[in-house]
Protein backbone atom coordinates (compact mmCIF):
# COMPACT_ATOMS: atom_id res chain seq x y z
CA UNK A 1 0.00 0.00 0.00
CA UNK A 2 1.66 3.35 -0.83
CA UNK A 3 1.65 5.68 2.10
CA UNK A 4 0.79 8.90 0.02
CA UNK A 5 -1.37 8.81 -2.58
CA UNK A 6 -1.48 11.64 -5.81
CA UNK A 7 -4.59 11.83 -8.27
CA UNK A 8 -5.95 14.66 -10.26
CA UNK A 9 -10.08 15.78 -10.37
CA UNK A 10 -10.90 18.52 -12.88
CA UNK A 11 -8.32 21.00 -11.84
CA UNK A 12 -7.03 20.56 -8.72
CA UNK A 13 -3.93 18.00 -8.09
CA UNK A 14 -4.47 15.95 -4.25
CA UNK A 15 -2.25 14.57 -1.56
CA UNK A 16 -4.09 11.93 0.27
CA UNK A 17 -1.39 10.93 3.53
CA UNK A 18 -2.45 7.06 3.55
CA UNK A 19 -1.38 5.48 6.92
CA UNK A 20 -4.67 5.20 8.57
CA UNK A 21 -3.64 2.99 10.85
CA UNK A 22 -0.89 5.01 12.35
CA UNK A 23 -3.27 8.25 12.20
CA UNK A 24 -1.22 9.41 8.73
CA UNK A 25 1.85 9.82 10.65
CA UNK A 26 4.50 11.12 7.93
CA UNK A 27 7.94 9.05 7.06
CA UNK A 28 10.72 10.67 5.02
CA UNK A 29 9.32 8.92 2.18
CA UNK A 30 6.30 10.18 2.07
CA UNK A 31 7.77 13.97 2.17
CA UNK A 32 10.16 13.34 -0.41
CA UNK A 33 7.23 12.18 -2.84
CA UNK A 34 5.11 15.26 -1.95
CA UNK A 35 7.88 17.65 -2.55
CA UNK A 36 8.53 15.98 -5.69
CA UNK A 37 4.58 16.13 -6.48
CA UNK A 38 4.55 20.10 -5.75
CA UNK A 39 7.40 20.38 -7.97
CA UNK A 40 5.96 18.71 -10.99
CA UNK A 41 2.38 20.59 -10.45
CA UNK A 42 4.04 24.08 -10.20
CA UNK A 43 4.65 24.11 -13.52
CA UNK A 44 1.67 22.27 -15.00
CA UNK A 45 -0.67 24.64 -16.53
CA UNK A 46 -3.80 22.46 -15.97
CA UNK A 47 -3.17 22.11 -11.94
CA UNK A 48 -4.96 25.71 -10.37
CA UNK A 49 -5.36 24.23 -7.12
CA UNK A 50 -3.22 21.41 -4.43
CA UNK A 51 -5.27 19.53 -2.28
CA UNK A 52 -4.16 17.62 0.94
CA UNK A 53 -6.52 15.23 2.99
CA UNK A 54 -5.86 12.46 5.11
CA UNK A 55 -6.97 8.61 4.57
CA UNK A 56 -9.14 7.17 7.22
CA UNK A 57 -12.06 9.07 9.81
CA UNK A 58 -9.76 10.05 12.67
CA UNK A 59 -7.73 12.87 11.22
CA UNK A 60 -4.95 14.69 9.03
CA UNK A 61 -2.32 13.92 10.73
CA UNK A 62 -0.50 12.93 13.83
CA UNK A 63 2.47 14.14 13.13
CA UNK A 64 6.37 12.49 12.42
CA UNK A 65 7.03 8.86 13.02
CA UNK A 66 8.34 9.21 16.11
CA UNK A 67 8.93 5.66 17.25
CA UNK A 68 11.51 6.00 14.53
CA UNK A 69 12.80 8.67 16.11
CA UNK A 70 12.77 6.93 19.65
CA UNK A 71 14.88 3.96 18.39
CA UNK A 72 17.35 6.58 16.20
CA UNK A 73 18.42 8.44 19.49
CA UNK A 74 18.54 5.34 21.61
CA UNK A 75 20.15 2.75 19.37
CA UNK A 76 21.51 4.33 15.96
CA UNK A 77 23.71 8.14 15.70
CA UNK A 78 20.93 10.38 14.82
CA UNK A 79 21.64 10.86 11.15
CA UNK A 80 18.43 9.18 10.02
CA UNK A 81 16.03 11.64 12.22
CA UNK A 82 18.26 15.08 11.27
CA UNK A 83 18.06 13.62 7.36
CA UNK A 84 14.06 13.30 8.28
CA UNK A 85 13.43 16.52 9.38
CA UNK A 86 15.94 18.60 7.09
CA UNK A 87 13.67 17.15 4.39
CA UNK A 88 10.41 18.05 5.97
CA UNK A 89 11.43 21.18 7.10
CA UNK A 90 12.48 22.32 4.03
CA UNK A 91 8.54 20.89 2.92
CA UNK A 92 7.24 23.14 5.45
CA UNK A 93 9.19 26.27 3.98
CA UNK A 94 8.18 24.91 0.46
CA UNK A 95 4.73 25.10 1.44
CA UNK A 96 4.57 28.19 2.44
CA UNK A 97 5.67 29.70 -0.91
CA UNK A 98 3.92 27.54 -3.17
CA UNK A 99 2.32 29.88 -5.42
CA UNK A 100 -1.12 27.94 -6.13
CA UNK A 101 -3.34 27.70 -3.75
CA UNK A 102 -2.93 24.97 -1.32
CA UNK A 103 -5.67 23.68 0.23
CA UNK A 104 -5.42 22.34 3.53
CA UNK A 105 -8.05 19.86 5.20
CA UNK A 106 -7.67 20.03 8.83
CA UNK A 107 -10.32 17.39 9.88
CA UNK A 108 -10.03 15.38 12.90
CA UNK A 109 -6.48 15.11 14.48
CA UNK A 110 -3.84 17.52 13.78
CA UNK A 111 -0.44 17.00 15.08
CA UNK A 112 3.10 18.09 15.29
CA UNK A 113 3.95 17.41 11.80
CA UNK A 114 0.34 17.51 10.60
CA UNK A 115 0.83 21.09 11.83
CA UNK A 116 3.65 21.51 9.41
CA UNK A 117 2.14 19.86 6.38
CA UNK A 118 -1.06 22.06 6.48
CA UNK A 119 -1.14 25.29 8.58
CA UNK A 120 1.88 26.73 6.50
CA UNK A 121 -0.03 26.50 3.31
CA UNK A 122 -2.33 28.91 1.72
CA UNK A 123 -5.98 28.12 2.33
CA UNK A 124 -6.44 26.14 5.86
CA UNK A 125 -10.00 24.57 6.52
CA UNK A 126 -11.34 23.38 9.87
CA UNK A 127 -14.36 21.35 11.01
CA UNK A 128 -15.74 20.87 14.26
CA UNK A 129 -13.80 17.55 14.60
CA UNK A 130 -10.36 18.85 14.35
CA UNK A 131 -7.90 18.94 17.18
CA UNK A 132 -4.73 20.43 16.17
CA UNK A 133 -2.05 20.84 18.74
CA UNK A 134 2.13 20.91 19.02
CA UNK A 135 2.26 18.36 22.07
CA UNK A 136 6.19 18.06 22.01
CA UNK A 137 6.77 19.00 25.22
CA UNK A 138 5.11 15.90 26.46
CA UNK A 139 7.76 13.47 24.95
CA UNK A 140 10.52 15.38 25.68
CA UNK A 141 11.06 17.90 22.59
CA UNK A 142 10.18 21.21 21.14
CA UNK A 143 7.61 22.27 18.66
CA UNK A 144 8.81 22.03 14.74
CA UNK A 145 7.85 22.07 11.58
CA UNK A 146 7.85 25.88 11.99
CA UNK A 147 5.25 25.39 14.70
CA UNK A 148 7.46 28.18 17.25
CA UNK A 149 6.77 30.79 13.55
CA UNK A 150 3.27 29.57 13.80
CA UNK A 151 2.81 30.21 17.57
CA UNK A 152 4.98 33.34 17.80
CA UNK A 153 2.41 35.07 15.79
CA UNK A 154 -0.64 33.98 17.78
CA UNK A 155 -2.21 36.78 19.83
CA UNK A 156 -1.01 37.77 23.10
CA UNK A 157 0.68 34.77 24.64
CA UNK A 158 -1.65 32.50 23.35
CA UNK A 159 0.88 30.91 21.12
CA UNK A 160 3.45 30.82 23.85
CA UNK A 161 0.52 28.73 26.19
CA UNK A 162 -0.10 26.14 23.54
CA UNK A 163 3.41 25.45 22.76
CA UNK A 164 4.32 24.63 26.55
CA UNK A 165 0.86 23.11 27.63
CA UNK A 166 0.49 21.14 24.60
CA UNK A 167 -3.34 21.43 24.54
CA UNK A 168 -5.59 20.42 21.43
CA UNK A 169 -7.47 23.52 20.16
CA UNK A 170 -10.99 23.13 18.43
CA UNK A 171 -11.73 24.93 14.87
CA UNK A 172 -12.58 28.37 16.43
CA UNK A 173 -9.21 28.03 18.50
CA UNK A 174 -7.62 27.72 16.10
CA UNK A 175 -9.36 30.60 13.54
CA UNK A 176 -8.24 32.97 16.61
CA UNK A 177 -4.60 31.72 16.80
CA UNK A 178 -4.02 31.88 13.21
CA UNK A 179 -3.87 28.28 12.48
CA UNK A 180 -6.26 28.23 9.94
CA UNK A 181 -8.55 30.49 8.12
CA UNK A 182 -11.88 28.96 7.30
CA UNK A 183 -14.55 26.41 9.10
CA UNK A 184 -17.19 24.11 7.64
CA UNK A 185 -19.18 21.13 9.10
CA UNK A 186 -17.32 17.89 8.20
CA UNK A 187 -20.37 17.02 6.19
CA UNK A 188 -19.37 19.23 3.60
CA UNK A 189 -15.89 18.27 3.28
CA UNK A 190 -16.77 16.12 0.34
CA UNK A 191 -18.62 18.17 -1.15
CA UNK A 192 -15.92 21.05 -0.84
CA UNK A 193 -13.57 19.02 -2.47
CA UNK A 194 -15.30 17.78 -5.37
CA UNK A 195 -16.28 21.82 -5.86
CA UNK A 196 -12.50 22.14 -6.37
CA UNK A 197 -12.58 19.99 -9.59
CA UNK A 198 -14.64 22.89 -11.51
CA UNK A 199 -14.52 25.90 -9.00
CA UNK A 200 -12.35 28.67 -7.89
CA UNK A 201 -11.02 28.28 -4.27
CA UNK A 202 -12.78 31.50 -3.50
CA UNK A 203 -15.91 30.28 -5.16
CA UNK A 204 -15.90 26.92 -3.46
CA UNK A 205 -15.14 28.51 -0.06
CA UNK A 206 -18.19 30.10 -0.28
CA UNK A 207 -20.41 27.73 -0.94
CA UNK A 208 -19.51 25.52 2.26
CA UNK A 209 -17.63 27.67 4.81
CA UNK A 210 -19.83 28.13 8.71
CA UNK A 211 -19.25 30.16 11.70
CA UNK A 212 -17.37 27.33 13.83
CA UNK A 213 -19.20 26.44 16.90
CA UNK A 214 -17.54 28.43 20.35
CA UNK A 215 -14.51 28.18 21.43
CA UNK A 216 -12.35 28.21 24.85
CA UNK A 217 -9.50 30.77 24.27
CA UNK A 218 -10.92 34.22 23.88
CA UNK A 219 -12.71 34.07 27.33
CA UNK A 220 -9.06 32.76 29.27
CA UNK A 221 -7.25 35.58 27.11
CA UNK A 222 -6.90 37.57 30.29
CA UNK A 223 -5.23 35.28 32.51
CA UNK A 224 -3.32 33.57 29.72
CA UNK A 225 -1.67 37.11 28.63
CA UNK A 226 -0.75 37.91 32.06
CA UNK A 227 0.75 34.55 32.93
CA UNK A 228 2.44 33.25 30.03
CA UNK A 229 3.85 36.87 29.53
CA UNK A 230 6.72 36.16 32.34
CA UNK A 231 10.26 35.65 31.49
CA UNK A 232 10.91 32.42 32.99
CA UNK A 233 8.26 28.84 32.89
CA UNK A 234 9.37 29.40 36.85
CA UNK A 235 6.72 32.68 36.81
CA UNK A 236 4.62 31.59 34.62
CA UNK A 237 3.93 28.57 36.71
CA UNK A 238 4.05 31.23 39.83
CA UNK A 239 1.67 33.03 38.43
CA UNK A 240 -1.18 30.35 37.05
CA UNK A 241 -1.49 29.37 41.09
CA UNK A 242 -1.31 32.53 41.85
CA UNK A 243 -4.67 33.42 39.53
CA UNK A 244 -7.11 31.11 41.72
CA UNK A 245 -9.31 29.76 38.83
CA UNK A 246 -9.75 26.28 38.32
CA UNK A 247 -8.49 26.51 34.47
CA UNK A 248 -5.26 28.10 35.44
CA UNK A 249 -4.64 25.65 38.18
CA UNK A 250 -5.05 22.91 35.79
CA UNK A 251 -3.03 24.45 33.25
CA UNK A 252 0.41 24.86 36.41
CA UNK A 253 -0.32 21.07 36.99
CA UNK A 254 0.01 20.19 33.02
CA UNK A 255 3.03 22.28 32.79
CA UNK A 256 4.34 20.81 35.43
CA UNK A 257 4.23 17.40 34.12
CA UNK A 258 6.05 18.26 30.79
CA UNK A 259 9.89 17.85 30.43
CA UNK A 260 11.67 20.71 32.12
CA UNK A 261 14.37 21.05 29.81
CA UNK A 262 11.73 20.96 26.75
CA UNK A 263 9.52 23.63 28.65
CA UNK A 264 12.51 25.98 29.30
CA UNK A 265 14.32 25.46 25.51
CA UNK A 266 10.24 26.19 23.87
CA UNK A 267 10.33 29.05 26.02
CA UNK A 268 13.47 30.88 24.28
CA UNK A 269 12.49 29.09 21.27
CA UNK A 270 9.26 30.81 20.87
CA UNK A 271 10.72 33.98 22.20
CA UNK A 272 13.52 33.80 19.85
CA UNK A 273 11.06 33.03 16.30
CA UNK A 274 9.53 36.57 17.36
CA UNK A 275 12.79 37.85 17.06
CA UNK A 276 13.98 35.79 13.93
CA UNK A 277 11.96 37.53 10.74
CA UNK A 278 10.94 35.17 7.89
CA UNK A 279 9.57 31.13 8.94
CA UNK A 280 12.92 29.74 6.71
CA UNK A 281 15.30 31.67 9.58
CA UNK A 282 12.70 29.73 12.16
CA UNK A 283 13.26 26.23 10.85
CA UNK A 284 16.90 26.54 10.56
CA UNK A 285 16.51 26.96 14.72
CA UNK A 286 14.03 24.19 15.18
CA UNK A 287 16.63 22.01 13.22
CA UNK A 288 19.05 23.06 15.80
CA UNK A 289 16.81 22.16 19.12
CA UNK A 290 15.82 19.23 17.30
CA UNK A 291 19.38 17.72 16.83
CA UNK A 292 20.29 18.64 20.16
CA UNK A 293 17.31 16.90 21.36
CA UNK A 294 18.64 13.62 19.94
CA UNK A 295 21.27 13.94 22.58
CA UNK A 296 19.30 14.79 25.13
CA UNK A 297 17.56 12.14 27.42
CA UNK A 298 14.51 13.69 27.70
CA UNK A 299 13.80 12.57 24.17
CA UNK A 300 14.05 8.93 24.28
CA UNK A 301 12.18 8.83 27.86
CA UNK A 302 9.34 10.98 26.44
CA UNK A 303 8.21 8.66 23.78
CA UNK A 304 9.73 5.66 25.86
CA UNK A 305 6.53 6.73 28.65
CA UNK A 306 3.96 8.18 26.27
CA UNK A 307 4.03 5.82 23.06
CA UNK A 308 6.12 2.95 23.66
CA UNK A 309 5.57 1.58 27.31
CA UNK A 310 2.36 4.05 27.68
CA UNK A 311 3.06 3.76 31.29
CA UNK A 312 2.53 7.63 31.63
CA UNK A 313 5.21 8.14 34.35
CA UNK A 314 8.23 9.24 32.09
CA UNK A 315 11.58 10.31 34.52
CA UNK A 316 12.62 13.56 33.38
CA UNK A 317 16.41 14.23 33.39
CA UNK A 318 16.65 16.97 35.18
CA UNK A 319 13.89 16.30 37.18
CA UNK A 320 12.37 19.86 38.03
CA UNK A 321 12.80 23.47 36.42
CA UNK A 322 14.69 24.83 39.13
CA UNK A 323 18.02 22.34 38.00
CA UNK A 324 17.59 23.21 34.26
CA UNK A 325 20.67 25.71 33.75
CA UNK A 326 20.16 28.59 31.56
CA UNK A 327 23.80 27.42 29.86
CA UNK A 328 21.90 24.38 29.87
CA UNK A 329 19.25 26.15 27.68
CA UNK A 330 21.84 27.46 25.35
CA UNK A 331 23.32 24.53 24.31
CA UNK A 332 20.19 23.50 22.39
CA UNK A 333 20.75 26.79 20.29
CA UNK A 334 24.26 26.52 19.67
CA UNK A 335 25.36 26.43 15.59
CA UNK A 336 25.59 23.52 13.65
CA UNK A 337 28.28 24.66 11.45
CA UNK A 338 28.44 22.76 8.22
CA UNK A 339 25.59 20.70 9.12
CA UNK A 340 23.35 23.81 9.44
CA UNK A 341 20.28 23.60 7.52
CA UNK A 342 20.51 26.51 5.87
CA UNK A 343 17.08 27.33 4.27
CA UNK A 344 17.52 30.81 5.13
CA UNK A 345 20.45 30.91 2.78
CA UNK A 346 18.29 29.70 0.14
CA UNK A 347 15.23 31.34 0.41
CA UNK A 348 14.10 34.23 -2.09
CA UNK A 349 11.16 36.79 -2.07
CA UNK A 350 7.65 34.81 -1.21
CA UNK A 351 5.36 35.10 -4.52
CA UNK A 352 1.93 36.46 -4.21
CA UNK A 353 -0.80 34.00 -4.69
CA UNK A 354 -3.48 35.29 -5.90
CA UNK A 355 -6.75 33.10 -5.97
Amino acid sequence: MNDVLFHRSGHAAHITLNRPKALNSLTREMVLRIGEALTEWEDDPAVETVVVTGAGERGLCAGGDIRAIHDDARDGDGSASAAFWRDEYALNARIARYPKPYVAVMDGIVMGGGVGISAHGSVRVVTERSRIAMPETGIGFVPDVGGTYLLALAPGELGTHLALTGTAIGAADALLCGLADHHMPSESLRSFVEDLAELTVRDALRRHVQEPPPGELAARRDWIDACFAADTVEEIVRRLLAQGGPAAKDTAETLLAKSPTALKVTLAAVCRARRLGPLERVLDQEYRVSRACLRAPDLVEGIRAQVIDKDRDPRWSPATLAEVTAADVERFFAPLGERELGLAALSDTPEEVVW
